[in-house]
């Protein structure tokens, strides 16, 4: 566990530290000054001022932060006398409206580029740790092997040797895509394109409910002989198709929860991803060092893209709600809401935010002695 804790620590920074870094970057190249740039939440462990900014190292690895607004100002801004948050906030914002370096007087491109930037960045992670991958494991093409007695494909009339196109109007070009869109399918049909001999042809089947696995399945399997090894120029095209697919997944899972198909079970924290890497590192250490590597970008792959989509989410206090409030801005003809409002939104989300993580973490605990 303490190896799977170490991998955690590493993959928790390269994720934080890029998307804040993304932040910093843009906000930097834009004239916008950046207070503080904190790895972890909660009371601070170790800091360097390097400029403006102090660089700060804290107690919980549970986000990061890329602060704009100058934090003593809130403490400051009322001399003393307990303010709300709102208040606090008008104060600071009337201290700041001659700055030019502050972020709320920036230019509503240079902070929607600023804000954009951290989620822009977790991408260009996922794509860079997915060409690797796809460089040492090569990628598996989404050609049929076998397929399986009284399924929906030996129905359709599906062989071995035929290649999967396209499902659903979406180009395949992964087997895993395959088995995504059947592992998310309840029943609906799916309009199948594939090629045999050089020949396009098309059919619809439904998958078959398994009730032993209380899942759908297409009736097909992938073999290992299907897998191409990518050469130069093909790392960049495959890695970018891995990256569709990690893509596709995050939105599929979300799709899956908003159609009610998810419990808490299936949502996971920073205590959760620690037992996701554990069991990684379990299931690849018996093949060599090289292998647990290559398991370990795969992970870091999907979990850079997937904090890289849900911090666009336009929910109050992420990324995705301060975008939503710059869109507001742009439609309101560049009225900004007023900073009290702002702070109140901004804390109202946070603060769902945070009673969301208490109750995934602990949940998460609990797993570990189920």
């Amino acid at each position: 566990m303490i190896v799977s804790i170490i991998f955690f620590f590493i993959i928790f920074s390269i994720l934080v530290i890029g998307h804040e870094f993304g932040h910093f970057m843009v906000a930097t190249r834009s004239g916008i000054r950046v207070y503080e740039f904190d790895v972890g939440m909660g009371p601070k462990l170790w800091s360097k001022r390097k400029g403006e900014t102090d660089f700060c190292i804290r107690a919980f690895p549970f986000g990061g932060a890329c602060i704009f607004e100058d934090p003593d100002g809130l403490d400051d801004a009322d001399d003393g006398e307990k303010q709300s948050l709102g208040e606090q906030m008008n104060a600071m914002a009337k201290a700041q409206e001659g700055d030019v370096h502050a972020f709320r007087n920036a230019s509503i491109g240079a902070r929607f580029a600023t804000v954009l930037a951290g989620p822009v960045m977790n991408f260009l992670i996922g794509l860079v740790f997915a060409m690797i991958t796809v460089a040492f494991t090569g990628s598996d093409l989404p050609v049929v092997a076998k397929v399986m007695p009284g399924y929906a494909a030996e129905e359709a009339g599906l062989e071995a040797g035929d290649t999967i196109t396209k499902i659903n109007g979406h180009s395949i070009h992964l087997f895993r895509e395959i088995s995504l869109y059947a592992a998310v399918n309840y029943g609906e049909s799916m309009d199948v394109v594939y090629e045999r001999d050089g020949q396009s042809h098309e059919v619809t089947l439904t998958p078959t409910y398994n009730s032993d696995e209380d899942r759908y399945y297409i009736g097909i399997y992938s073999s290992s002989k299907n897998t191409l090894e990518c050469n130069a120029l093909q790392v960049f095209q495959y890695g970018w198709y891995e990256t569709q697919y990690w893509f596709r997944v995050t939105f599929e899972s979300l799709g899956l929860i908003f159609r009610g198909h998810f419990t808490l079970d299936d949502i996971s924290g920073p205590v959760g991803v620690v037992k996701v890497v554990d069991d990684t590192y379990q299931s690849s250490k018996s093949y060599g060092a090289s292998s647990v590597l290559l398991s370990m970008l795969s992970l870091t792959t999907l979990l850079s893209i997937n904090l890289g989509v849900m911090n666009l989410l336009p929910i109050p206090a992420l990324d995705g709600g301060r975008l939503l409030l710059i869109i507001i801005e742009l439609l309101r003809g560049g009225r900004k809401l007023s900073p009290e409002k702002e702070g109140y939104v901004t804390l109202a989300g946070a603060m769902a935010l945070i009673a969301l993580m208490v109750v995934v973490m602990f949940n998460d605990v609990a797993k570990f002695f189920r």
